[in-house]
């Protein structure tokens, strides 16, 4: 059978890719046929109140939850059928880091490079480079406990990118920050997606500044 060469070409281009996810628990529908089409390098916004089923959705594409019904591609890679191909291109990053706040910053990054199998010398160039990249290098010998809420924030993403994820999916990025820091997040996302990464993000909130990518 001939595939359309339109869907041929959104499949080319797709970073995440889902047709009639369903998904219950106890017999309460949580998901009843989400369809998704997100190109890569872009930033896709998950919008809902508590419950809505944003998290339900991204621990099926992040392959952490199997769906009832319906199909689902991350990266070119069916979220069922190659788990281990999907893990190796996602980065998950939650609510509230999840940083060892008795290690400096470059610490951290050293250890997530590490356990992403990088080489030691490798892994201390990219903790380096992170640092940098988000603005920590005054902070990168401290320890994490000392830092404000936004640097957590940057450096908890900073980890999810140590071993170059190709989607990223953060889950409320903006949660607890000041305004400054929050605009900050906006535009650290927004610099991921011009660098290619595909950004998912689920809020229960509508920015006041739309995000931008590059064309």
């Amino acid at each position: 059978m001939n595939q359309n060469p339109a869907t041929e070409a959104t499949a080319a281009t797709a970073a995440i890719e889902a047709s009639g996810l369903a998904k219950s628990y106890r017999d309460v529908p949580v998901l009843a046929g989400v369809d998704l089409s997100i190109p890569r390098g872009s930033v896709f916004a998950l919008l809902g109140p508590n419950g809505a089923g944003k998290t339900t959705t991204v621990r099926i594409l992040a392959t952490l939850t199997e769906a009832d019904a319906g199909r689902a591609r991350v990266a070119g890679f069916d979220v069922r059928r190659d788990r281990s191909q999907v893990r190796r291109r996602i980065s998950l990053t939650g609510q509230f880091a999840a940083l060892d706040e008795a290690q400096t910053g470059e610490e951290n990054l050293r250890m997530m490079g590490r356990l992403a199998r990088l080489p030691r010398k490798e892994a201390a160039a990219r903790a380096a480079e992170l640092i940098g990249r988000f603005g920590l290098t005054g902070a990168a010998r401290r320890r994490v406990s000392t830092y404000s809420g936004g640097m957590r924030r940057r450096l908890d993403i900073a980890a999810s990118l140590v071993g170059r994820p190709s989607v990223i999916f953060l889950d409320e990025p903006s949660t607890g920050l000041d305004p400054q820091s929050r605009l900050t997040m906006w535009q650290v996302i927004a610099a991921l997606a011009a660098e290619g990464v595909t950004v998912f993000l689920t809020t229960g909130r509508c920015s006041t500044r739309p995000i931008r990518t590059a064309p």
